[in-house]
């Protein structure tokens, strides 16, 4: 298996044709083996050379609400009032702990991630 680092762009883009042609490699077979070797050096390389900056705790929510197929309602149940889910999205009001504790608890997400300081426009 003659793999090497993924060190430039040139080298990302031959790993990512050949990740194409592996692609439905069975697992435990030597090509499976090479295609799950390709993919975590491109998204090391990737991670590298395109990082995605940390978002902010209402970036957190937005996401979770986009990727759970959640609502501004269903936050507002969450938060307790659709103005207090409103002003927050909006960033008119900052989190507060209690807040911040069901987000984590009933949405899962991650209390490192809330907690973190962000502007609010209030």
């Amino acid at each position: 298996m003659d793999i090497r680092p993924i060190r430039n762009d040139e080298d990302h883009e031959a790993a990512l044709r050949e990740i194409e042609a592996l692609w439905g490699a069975q697992a435990g077979t030597p090509e499976g083996d090479r295609l799950d070797v390709l993919i975590t050096l491109a998204d090391a390389y990737e991670g590298a050379r395109w990082p995605i900056p940390e978002g902010d705790p209402v970036d957190a929510i937005n996401g979770s609400m986009a990727m759970e197929g959640r609502t501004q309602s269903d936050l507002a149940e969450v938060l307790g009032s659709a103005s207090r889910a409103s002003e927050v999205l909006r960033r008119k009001r900052a989190l507060t702990l209690p807040m911040i504790w069901a987000l984590h608890e009933q949405w899962r997400i991650p209390a490192e991630v809330l907690v973190r300081p962000y502007r609010t426009a209030a």
